[in-house]
Order: C-alpha cells, then sequence, then structure tokens
C-alpha cells in the first residue's frame, strides 16, 4: 500500500527553501507525535541518498497515525516529498525525499526516538 507515489519528488516542484511552515505550538506537536510513534511501534531509521526511511510495526493504526503526519508534513515542510509506503517485508514506512540541503536536513531529522538515537543501514 502506498498513500502517495513513491516518486512524489519527480512529480512536484520541491521548494528549494528548507523550512518549517508550522509555528512553535504546532511544530512542538507535531515533533511530539513523531517521538511517540517512533518510540512505541518505530523499527528503524535510515538515511538515503535523497533522504530518510522510518520503518514501524505493522497496525492499522500506525498506518492512520503515519498518514496523518505525512499529510503534516507535505503541508508544512514542501522542501521534501514525504510518502507511506509497504516495505518488501510489508510493514509500514514513512520516506521522505529531497534534493540538495533538503537531504542534509532530513539525515538529520527524527533522531530522537528510542529506535531512531542510531542510523540502521548496517542493522
Amino acid at each position: 500500500m502506498t498513500t502517495q507515489n513513491a516518486d512524489a519528488t519527480a512529480e512536484r516542484e520541491l521548494s528549494d527553501l528548507v523550512a518549517c511552515m508550522l509555528n512553535d505550538t504546532n511544530l512542538k506537536t507535531q515533533q511530539e507525535r513523531w517521538i511517540i510513534l517512533g518510540e512505541s511501534f518505530g523499527t528503524g531509521r535510515f538515511e538515503t541518498a535523497d533522504g530518510l526511511r522510518l520503518t514501524f510495526k505493522d497496525h492499522p493504526a500506525v498506518v492512520a497515525e503515519l498518514q496523518a503526519l505525512v499529510a503534516a508534513e507535505n503541508e508544512c515542510c514542501s522542501w521534501a516529498a514525504w510518502t507511506v509506503e509497504r516495505g518488501e517485508d510489508g510493514a509500514p514506512a514513512m520516506a521522505a525525499r529531497s534534493q540538495g540541503e533538503g537531504i542534509a536536513a532530513l539525515h538529520g531529522m527524527f533522531t530522537s526516538a528510542t529506535p531512531w538515537t542510531k542510523d540502521c543501514r548496517g542493522c
């Protein structure tokens, strides 16, 4: 299941400005939701050539929360293309893809939640 096309980066123009459009309160809420989801259901964090991939335990509530979080990210952070995808094992994943400085920004994100405190390329 892919809620958004995995090639979303190619389909839409990404903003060159790497900035979040959320105000401080909404940004904090969004961050807290990601941390809670990661600490409760996250299984891995993978830096990719064009961004970042987070993997999760498979559960309908996890997919619903991922879809809501990704929708918010696509609205506030148009410098990246955010998608919910299924991995080869069928587990849900969030993929964020960007270009230029956006890639480095993504590589620096999502490091607070327990399963994401390190890059899992070799896990």
